[in-house]
């Protein structure tokens, strides 16, 4: 098979030649059809030291590719209830599946949680991906049966090769308990993840999304998704946020406010965004501004405001989200897919600045 890897930072990947991998007992064989390109992942390449220097980086040379739908092709003699060349989509959460964290079923705490395909988050991932070397950007990977979301004929492989995104946003909302009497605002909403949390916050039955953005061309596109529930912010200098976001909720905040912003953001649109919070609300930081935050913990106590950390979301909510569009609960339709085969990777990295805000889906079909 092909395979797009990395052999050192810095670098543009090189398409090699290597064996199709051999499902172990309680693994499946994918045949990939799609890989989503994260944006990010070109900061994980050249940047992944300086910036996230406690994060794990697979050996290189590395097959990078977090986002993949495909079709089993051959599963494992201890696999059951999964079958060859049925549809599916591969959560790259991996985790060691014998600490307290996944005993109890809680595999985002485990000490070696690993995202296949892009980075872990400790030295126990050195493991993990030594055991599943392969990922999004090659012709076939392995995986274990544990990971595999199984999705409907009514959702494209393009499409799920979103769906680290999609769960991402629907693990945080669902945590913050978002619901049909909350209003939930969205920092950085025109992009790729503030996209999908729009289109979650929606299947969701949330009453009002405050979408906040800076490109006012974007955010119109946001607002025609629902304009019965959605109001837009574009960030100029004329104009408050944390005002126009009380304004938007009957001066009461929002129940919700998450920070959808890219890596590198500074902290103050994530502050002024903060400061829109109702009493006892909840902040989300699942986006990208990077270092310390100065967050008054008296006012945060005071007002019994909660912040959560989210990080991804495990196949339980996969496997909802699929049954979701499979219904029709889940709009995916305004996605715009872009695609390049698997030699094209590098081109792919070099062009997705210029994608179409949260609308894109960049996506390898190998």
């Amino acid at each position: 098979m092909r395979a797009a890897r990395m052999h050192n930072l810095h670098e543009p990947f090189a398409v090699d030649e290597l064996d199709v991998p051999e499902p172990r007992p309680t693994d499946v064989l994918v045949r990939v059809k799609a890989c989503g390109v994260v944006p990010n992942l070109g900061n994980v390449l050249n940047h992944l030291p300086e910036w996230w220097p406690h994060l794990t980086f697979p050996p290189r040379p590395a097959i990078f590719g977090l986002d993949v739908a495909g079709e089993i092709a051959a599963v494992g003699d201890q696999v059951h209830g999964l079958s060859v060349g049925q549809r599916v989509y591969v959560n790259p959460g991996r985790q060691c599946g014998g600490c307290t964290a996944c005993r109890v079923g809680d595999p985002q705490h485990c000490p070696a949680y690993t995202f296949n395909g892009y980075f872990g988050f400790g030295p126990e991932s050195a493991k993990i991906f030594a055991d599943y070397p392969y990922a999004g950007m090659a012709e076939y990977m392995t995986a274990p049966q544990s990971s595999i979301v199984t999705i409907p004929d009514n959702l494209s492989f393009e499409t799920a090769a979103r769906f680290g995104y999609l769960g991402t946003a629907y693990r945080a909302l669902r945590l913050a308990g978002a619901n049909a009497n909350s209003v939930v605002a969205v920092n950085g909403a025109s992009g790729t993840l503030g996209v999908c949390l729009v289109l979650i916050a929606r299947s969701l039955g949330v009453r009002k999304i405050l979408a906040i953005a800076r490109n006012a061309a974007l955010l119109a596109e946001v607002k025609a998704l629902d304009p019965q529930r959605i109001e837009t912010f574009a960030h100029d200098e004329s104009s408050d946020v944390t005002d126009w976001i009380f304004a938007n909720s009957g001066g009461r905040g929002a129940d919700i406010v998450v920070d959808a912003l890219q890596s590198g953001t500074p902290a103050e649109p994530l502050l002024e965004t903060f400061d829109g919070l109702a009493r006892g609300g909840t902040h989300l930081p699942i986006g990208g501004v990077l270092g310390p935050l100065p967050i008054n913990l008296n006012v945060l106590m005071s007002n019994d405001r909660r912040i959560i950390g989210s990080l991804w979301f495990d196949v339980a909510d996969g496997q909802a989200m699929a049954d979701m569009v499979e219904s029709g609960t889940l709009d995916v339709s305004c996605f715009e897919h872009e695609t390049f085969r698997l030699d094209q990777v590098n081109d792919a990295l070099a062009v997705i600045e210029n994608r179409h805000g949260g609308f894109s889906n960049y996506v390898i079909i190998p």
